[in-house]
């Protein structure tokens, strides 16, 4: 075994006197001595071992978690299986997406907005697009069914960025069942999301004014459909996890951050939540009529991984709730704000090379109108001018408060387009989260903040 002391312990003899390494055979190796011990008590081996004074040593860590391979580097200094300190390096994913939104079209902005975090695709563009309408003053234009397929695409969003979450933390701890149920059950949203947008992820489907287009037919029965297959579904987490001595064992005093270090770190969501704090912008900051659902926000005060899969866990049957509610409340509408001068002029079909504009559409504009060929040339190729100033928005991605700052000099393209993602934000708490802890102890802590390193790079 080897003998990794703490170097506050300086007794070198058991209170027998007798020196517990005495009859031990030690050995150097390439990772110091070893001793070969039998019998006697590990704190006196490891009080026995402290006068050895071994260097602390730095190491790069991982990856572990699926998202940050070659994307995010943890440099551990570890004084044998205690980590003393940990820092992230990040940049590796470096997109540059916000400098490009400068040199598109505001409609266009939505195409790079979405790839930014991958697995909540939706709360981007509904944020970026919250900002848009601001600076035209046009928030109160914005069709109900337009704002309530909002709200119902990004509630499915956020149970497919749970789903992600709670399977591939499973997976780093061993439990690869939660991730087969975990992936399972994600595949049945991106089959949603390919029946009304026409793509499993990176939609562009959210515009500014309002959507590309009207939900298609059968998806409201899909939806419902899925949530009562969902809601079946969900107990099953519950048995393999939640009660799981194994699983507990792991999780819980694991990543340990307080209200206090949140509030001083700025970290939101899930993490914030689990400190006691029931801070969630669809209750404190209503967008999108969320002030008209029903839905609880749960928290924990448990401050650790465990509190933090819990309130993920529960936060999904909280959207299954709002699902419920909007295919309720969906009626028969338009999908894009009334003004032909925002209004992408776009009649969508699915044709044999992809979702685009249906060919009566290009015919009646080509054939019949060059009025209507002229202005759907003009806002495709150059795009509406908003008026020059600046807009915040925000949204509760599943990961905590998705910001955008957006700027207009009043031309046709943004002059300056800023995201606070919560990815980027939350990452800074682990450190605060690992340091004094043991090694094996990142994998979970990193796994419960739940970084993807698209939304921290942009």
């Amino acid at each position: 075994m080897n003998a990794h002391p703490s170097p506050d312990h300086h007794s070198s003899t058991t209170p027998s006197g007798r020196h517990p390494l005495d009859d031990a055979s030690p050995r150097e190796t390439t990772e110091g001595t070893v001793y070969t011990v039998t019998g006697g008590d590990w704190e006196e081996v490891v009080q026995s071992a402290a006068k050895a004074d071994d260097e602390r040593i730095i190491v790069n860590m991982g990856p572990q978690h699926p998202s940050t391979h070659g994307v995010l580097r943890l440099i551990l200094e570890i004084d044998g299986e205690t980590v003393t300190e940990a820092r992230c390096g990040i940049g590796y994913l470096h997109t540059g997406i916000e400098k490009n939104l400068e040199y598109r079209t505001w409609t266009q902005g939505t195409t790079f907005v979405t790839r930014m975090d991958y697995l909540t695709s939706f709360y981007n563009e509904t944020a970026y697009c919250l900002g848009v309408e601001k600076l035209l003053g046009i928030t109160d234009q914005v069709p109900d069914r337009a704002t309530l397929i909002r709200v119902l695409l990004m509630e499915l969003n956020r149970l497919s960025s749970h789903l992600v979450c709670i399977a591939t933390g499973g997976m780093e701890l061993g439990a690869t069942t939660i991730m087969i149920y975990g992936f399972r059950d994600r595949e049945m949203i991106l089959d949603l999301y390919e029946l009304i947008t026409g793509l499993r992820m990176n939609h562009a489907f959210i515009r500014p004014g309002g959507l590309a287009q009207d939900l298609p037919p059968g998806a409201v029965d899909a939806v419902r459909e899925f949530v009562k297959t969902m809601k079946k579904n969900l107990p099953e987490y519950d048995k393999l996890a939640t009660g799981n001595p194994i699983f507990k064992a792991r999780m819980q005093d694991v990543g340990y951050l307080d209200l206090a270090g949140c509030m001083a770190l700025g970290a939101t969501g899930p993490i914030l939540r689990s400190a006691g704090l029931p801070h969630d912008l669809r209750k404190t900051d209503p967008y999108c009529g969320y002030e008209t659902f029903e839905f609880d926000v749960p928290i924990a005060d448990s401050c650790d991984s465990y509190g933090r899969f819990l309130i993920r866990l529960e936060e999904m049957r909280q959207s299954l709730r709002i699902v419920e509610q909007c295919l309720d409340r969906l009626e028969p509408g338009p999908v894009m704000v009334g003004d032909k001068k925002i209004a992408w002029p776009a009649q969508l079909a699915l044709g044999p090379d992809g979702l685009g504009n249906s060919l009566d559409h290009i015919k009646k504009i080509m054939g019949t109108s060059m009025e209507a060929l002229i202005h759907h040339f003009k806002l495709v190729t150059e795009g509406f001018r908003v008026p020059a100033g600046q807009a915040y928005a925000a949204v509760e991605s599943p990961k905590g408060e998705l910001g955008v700052h957006v700027v207009s000099d009043g031309g046709t393209r943004p002059y300056r387009v800023h995201y606070r993602d919560p990815s980027f934000t939350n990452l800074q708490a682990m450190a605060a989260m690992c340091e004094g802890g043991q090694v094996a102890d990142v994998i979970v802590a990193v796994a419960s903040i739940d970084p993807v390193m698209g939304g921290v790079d942009r």
